[in-house]
């Protein structure tokens, strides 16, 4: 049976959603946004919490969503494709140049549960009794934690607009009790809210928190379903190591079957990209890349 996007479509939705008043209410002060945000944070915890999202697969996508909001604060040209290309295409040994570094420190940052020894791989310039001393700096609720952090870090690190997002984002989980970091804040804030501070800033990651959770919870749903449709497939694939090859696709925003596929499930470079058209014929795998060769897959 092929899955279709109207299959996908028709699938009943049981995460929960944001209240519609949430994006249209029309709120300037800090105390309106502040409540807003507070509402949609709220609705996103009830998201966290479910067993049935693909979490993994849902921290990967936004680092990616987050990277690319990073090149154009840092005025970079790369997007979504080039930024794939970057990481998704290195081989054992390489490098990748300014933008695929910046995408691998967002998806290792979400990618471990936050810690000072996970975050300080992920930020090696500086020391883990920095990271240890700004994970307990700030007071009040975690936005204001968050917005305080970032306001920290810039002053310590001016240039450093990457680091300060990651903290910050990563303040904001913690403060939430969540185990990992949700890229979240680094989506929406722009270069102009980063020269902020104070208040202006507070209300600048309140405002952003309602954009990037109204932007996040219709992701969320969608790679649930995806991820249930891949799920369903797995008795149909014979080839071996098949099983290991669908944990990394509910894992990762997308997969070359010629690197992450042979490196990591130990099938040839020939079975695994039979594996890939075979899970793009049954509808639960995308290619990504519009390619003929190189080519990238994802749910």
């Amino acid at each position: 049976m092929t899955f279709t996007q109207s299959d996908l479509a028709d699938t009943s939705d049981t995460l929960p959603r944001m209240p519609p008043w949430v994006t249209s209410a029309r709120a300037e002060t800090l105390e309106d946004v502040a409540f807003l945000s507070g509402a949609a944070l709220a609705t996103l915890h009830l998201v966290v919490g479910r067993a049935d999202v693909p979490h993994a697969l849902l921290r990967d996508r936004l680092s990616l969503t987050a990277s690319e909001a990073c090149m154009r604060l840092l005025g970079r040209p790369e997007r979504a494709g080039e930024l794939r290309d970057a990481v998704h295409l290195l081989r054992p040994g390489d490098q990748p140049g300014p933008a695929g570094a910046i995408f691998l420190q967002w998806q290792r940052a979400a990618a471990r549960p936050i810690s000072v020894k996970a975050l300080q791989r992920v930020l090696p310039s500086v020391t883990a009794e920095q990271i240890a001393t700004w994970l307990d700096t700030g007071r009040g609720g975690p936005v204001m934690r968050a917005a305080t952090i970032m306001e920290v870090v810039l002053a310590a690190h001016p240039r450093e607009e990457v680091m300060a997002l990651i903290v910050a984002d990563a303040v904001l989980a913690q403060s939430l009790g969540w185990t990992h970091v949700l890229p979240l804040l680094a989506t929406e804030l722009k270069s102009r809210d980063l020269r902020t501070k104070g208040e202006e800033l507070q209300l600048a990651c309140h405002t952003a928190l309602v954009s990037s959770i109204g932007a996040t919870l219709p992701i969320a749903s969608d790679l649930t379903r995806r991820a249930a449709r891949l799920r369903a497939v797995i008795p149909k694939l014979r080839a071996k190591g098949a099983a290991d090859a669908v944990a990394l696709f509910l894992s990762k925003d997308a997969l070359s079957p010629a690197i992450a596929l042979t490196g990591r499930t130990g099938m040839s470079g020939r079975a695994a990209r039979r594996l890939c058209d075979r899970l793009v014929a049954l509808g639960v795998v995308r290619e990504l890349t519009g390619r003929d060769t190189s080519r990238l897959y994802g749910v």
